[in-house]
C-alpha cells in the first residue's frame, strides 16, 4: 500500500504516546443535570483528546471533525492556518531543528496525525469517522487515513454541494464543493442505519386501482440482457399480445410471470390496454435508502444558509465564519450512530456537531451525548453559547425556535497526571481521574466510579483480579497486614498499588497478591 512521507513524520507517527494525561476540570453545568454525558473541553484537542482515553477509548460510535484546511486564510474567527502560534509552538517542541524546513502542507500533516491516531482509539469497533476537507490537504488526508485506519476500513469521499452560485471573479474554476471523508473502525462489524425515506420519495406511490394493499408504483418488467428462456407473449384484458423490448427479456420465468399476475401484481394500466408493468408496494419495499456519495445543499444545507443561520442565532451578529451545516453533520450521525451512542467532534468550532445532535434526539426520541473539543477562546463565548441557546430556543416571534432542552458540563484542561519536573503523581491532580487513569493504564476499559465500593482504594474487577490503589496525597501508604485486613471483598488475584511494601514476596506469593510501586509502576501512556 502506497504511504505518505513528509518531513517530520518520524517525529509525530508516535508522538500521541508522549502526550501527557490531564485531569479535566468541570467550569460549571449548563442545565439541571450534571455529569449528564454532554461534555465541551476547551483546551489543546491533541491533549484532550488523549484525556478522554481512560473513559471513552472505543466507546465513541460516530466522530464529525472538521479540522483546519491548511488554506491560509488568517482572518477567519477559527485561524485555518497551522502557522497559528499555538500549534507552531507545539511543531517546534516535537519536530525540532527540522521546523525551519517544513512546508505548509508538512505542518498541516504534523498538525493531524497524532490526532487522528487518538481518534481511532476512541472509536468502537462499530463506529466511523466523517471528515470534512477541501482540494488543500484532501489526497493526503486520504493517504493518511488509509495509514491509521487501514485502506480496507475506507467506505466513501463524500462530495458534499457546499455552494449555490458561481464566484465569476475565479479566474478558471469556481469551487462549489468540499469533501467528506468517511472511515469505519472495522468495516465488517459496521452497519450503516440507511436515510430515511423523503415524502417526496413516497409521494410517488400511488393507488389507481384501489389494491387493498395499499400505495405501489409501476416498475419496468423488463430487464437485458436478454434471456431467451424468458422472453414469451403476454396477452394483456383485452387481448392485446404484449413482448419485452429488443434486447431485452421479461424479468420473471412464464410460469412466475403467471404467479403474480394473479395475485394483481400486474398492470396493464387503467384502459388494461398499456404494457404491463410490476406493482411494487410501499409497505413491501425497504424503509431506509442506502446513501449516495454525493450529498446535494438541497437535502444538506450549503455554507451561506449555515452562515446566515447562525448569525440569525446570534442577533444578527457575525461570531463565525464558515461554518457547517446543522444537516450536513446530522446526516453524518443519522447514518452511522444509535439513539444512545456518544458523538465526538474534536474540531468544534461553531458547536455544530452538538446543535446536530439535539436536534436528531429531538427528533427521535434519542439519548446521544456529544463531545466537544475546542481550542480556541471562543469555545465559551461561541460554542457553548451556542449549544445553550439551542438548549433553551432562539429567536422571537414568528421565527422562534424551540429549545430541545438538555444540559451539559463545561470544562478545562487541567493539571498532568505526573509532575514534568519529578516524575511523581501530581498531588494538585483529582484524586479520582487518577484512578480512572491508572485502571485504564491496566486494564484497557472504562473506570466506573462507585461509592457503595467494600473498600474505598478498590477499583474494580478485571479478569477475576481486583485493583486497588492505595494513594493518598502528600501522605506515604505502605502495604502492610492491615490493608490487608482491610479487604472483605473475596478474589482470585489482588493488585495492590501503594507507596511501599512491607509483605514479604512468599507471602504474597501465597495469597496471590501482585504488589505495584507508585509511581514507578504505573504505567505512562
Amino acid at each position: 500500500m502506497p504511504t505518505l512521507n513528509w518531513i517530520g513524520k518520524d517525529k509525530v507517527v508516535t508522538h500521541h504516546q508522549d502526550v501527557p494525561f490531564r485531569v479535566l476540570n468541570r467550569q460549571y453545568t449548563f442545565g439541571e443535570t450534571p455529569d449528564s454525558g454532554n461534555m465541551i473541553i476547551h483546551g489543546d484537542n491533541l491533549e484532550a483528546l488523549k484525556s478522554l482515553l481512560p473513559k471513552y477509548e472505543g466507546k465513541i460510535k460516530c466522530i464529525y471533525i472538521d479540522p483546519p484546511y491548511n488554506t491560509g486564510e488568517e482572518k477567519w474567527v477559527y485561524n485555518d492556518n497551522v502557522n497559528d502560534p499555538r500549534i507552531k509552538a507545539w511543531l517546534g517542541q516535537v519536530v525540532g531543528k527540522e521546523l525551519d524546513d517544513l512546508t505548509r502542507h508538512d505542518k498541516w500533516l504534523c498538525m493531524i496525525y497524532p490526532r487522528l491516531t487518538l481518534l481511532q482509539k476512541l472509536l468502537s469497533e462499530d463506529g466511523a469517522i466523517f471528515i470534512s476537507i477541501d482540494d488543500n490537504e484532501q489526497a493526503n488526508l486520504k493517504l493518511i487515513c488509509d495509514e491509521i485506519f487501514g485502506k480496507t476500513n475506507f467506505l466513501a469521499q463524500i462530495i458534499w454541494e457546499r455552494a449555490y452560485s458561481p464566484i465569476n471573479l475565479k479566474k478558471h474554476f469556481s469551487t462549489s464543493h468540499d469533501y467528506i471523508l468517511c472511515y469505519a473502525k472495522e468495516y465488517e462489524k459496521l452497519t450503516c442505519n440507511g436515510l430515511s425515506r423523503s415524502s417526496e420519495a413516497n409521494g410517488r406511490y400511488l393507488n389507481p386501482d384501489d389494491d387493498p394493499r395499499g400505495l405501489w408504483k409501476s416498475a419496468c418488467l423488463y430487464v437485458g440482457p436478454r434471456v431467451e428462456e424468458n422472453v414469451y407473449p403476454v396477452i394483456g384484458p383485452t387481448g392485446k399480445e404484449f413482448w419485452p423490448a429488443s434486447g431485452y427479456s421479461w424479468l420473471f420465468s412464464k410460469e412466475r410471470f403467471d404467479e403474480m399476475r394473479s395475485d394483481n401484481r400486474i398492470y396493464f394500466g387503467p384502459d388494461g390496454n398499456r404494457t404491463p408493468s410490476l406493482k411494487r408496494f410501499l409497505n413491501e419495499v425497504k424503509q431506509t435508502i442506502t446513501p449516495m456519495s454525493i450529498w446535494k445543499y438541497a437535502e444538506v444545507g450549503h455554507s451561506q444558509k449555515a452562515t446566515q443561520e447562525l448569525k440569525e442565532m446570534f442577533d444578527g451578529e457575525a461570531v463565525f465564519s464558515y461554518p457547517k451545516p446543522v444537516d450536513l453533520v446530522k446526516r453524518c450521525i443519522e447514518l452511522y450512530s444509535d439513539k444512545d451512542s456518544i458523538i465526538l467532534d474534536s474540531f468544534a468550532g461553531s458547536g455544530v456537531t452538538a446543535h446536530a445532535v439535539l436536534n436528531l434526539n429531538k427528533q427521535d426520541g434519542g439519548n446521544r451525548k456529544f463531545i466537544l473539543c475546542e481550542m480556541c477562546d471562543y469555545a465559551e463565548t461561541v460554542t457553548a453559547e451556542r449549544v445553550r441557546r439551542v438548549m433553551k430556543g432562539y429567536r422571537k416571534g414568528k421565527n422562534a425556535v424551540e429549545g430541545t432542552g438538555g444540559s451539559f458540563d463545561f470544562f478545562e484542561l487541567g493539571e498532568t497526571i505526573f509532575d514534568n519536573a519529578t516524575g511523581l503523581l501530581n498531588e494538585k491532580a483529582d484524586v479520582e481521574q487518577i484512578r480512572q487513569y491508572v485502571w485504564y493504564t491496566e486494564t484497557k476499559s472504562a473506570y466506573i466510579s462507585d461509592p457503595n465500593r467494600s473498600n474505598k482504594y478498590l477499583l474494580g474487577t478485571h479478569n477475576f483480579a481486583d485493583y486497588y490503589f492505595y494513594y493518598e496525597p502528600e501522605e506515604e501508604t505502605v502495604l502492610d497486614w492491615d490493608f490487608l485486613s482491610k479487604i472483605k471483598q473475596r478474589a482470585e488475584q489482588y493488585i495492590i498499588f501503594a507507596d511501599r511494601c512491607l509483605l514479604a514476596e512468599d507471602e504474597m506469593l501465597l495469597r496471590n497478591i501482585v504488589f505495584k510501586k507508585i509511581p514507578r509502576d504505573i504505567k505512562r501512556q
